[in-house]
C-alpha cells in the first residue's frame, strides 16, 4: 500500500475537521459530471474564526499565508465529505483566494501561496493547480482570506 493522502497529513501534523456546514442558503459542495466545487471555505479551526481583519492593517502577510492554510484545510475537508475518500481526488484543478484587502496591500499572491503550497505538500502532483489571487474590500464574517476550489473525482 502507497502513501496516502490521510497518510501524508497526519505526517504534517493536519486533522482534518468536519466539514463546515453552510451559514446561509447554498451547499458547501456541488458534484457537476466528475468536478467538485465547493463552496467558499474561511480560516476556521475548531468552528472558530482564527483570522480576521485587512491583510496590511490587521493581519500581516505570514498571518494571511496561515489564514489561507486553514482555509485550504477546510477545502479538503469539504472533499472528504464529498467523495467520502480523499484517494478520490484526481487533482486540484483551481483555487481562487480572496483576501480582505487594506489599500495599496499588494501582496494577496504571496497569501494565496499558503494554500497553494499546503495542497502541494498534501497532495503532491493532485495538489498542484491553476489559481487567481483576488483583493477585495471585506468578506463574509470580517474573514481574512476565503479560499474556493474546483475539484477533479479520479
Amino acid at each position: 500500500m502507497g502513501e496516502t493522502i490521510e497518510n501524508r497529513l497526519t505526517e504534517m501534523g493536519v486533522v482534518l475537521p468536519q466539514a463546515a456546514a453552510p451559514a446561509a442558503n447554498y451547499l458547501p459542495y456541488v458534484r457537476s459530471g466528475n468536478l467538485v466545487f465547493t463552496a467558499g471555505q474561511l480560516p476556521l479551526k475548531d468552528g472558530k474564526l482564527e483570522y480576521a481583519g485587512l491583510l496590511g492593517l490587521e493581519v500581516d502577510t505570514a498571518g494571511g499565508r496561515e489564514a489561507a492554510k486553514l482555509c485550504a484545510i477546510n477545502i479538503l475537508a469539504q472533499a472528504k465529505a464529498a467523495l467520502g475518500d480523499l484517494e478520490k481526488i484526481g487533482r486540484i484543478v483551481k483555487i481562487t483566494v480572496f483576501v480582505a484587502s487594506a489599500p495599496g496591500f499588494t501582496e494577496q499572491h504571496l497569501v494565496a501561496n499558503g494554500a497553494s503550497d499546503f495542497l502541494a505538500e498534501a497532495l503532491g502532483e493532485r495538489g498542484k493547480h491553476a489559481r487567481s489571487a483576488v483583493g477585495t474590500a471585506s468578506l463574509p464574517l470580517d474573514a481574512a482570506v476565503e479560499i474556493e476550489a474546483v475539484i477533479e473525482v479520479a
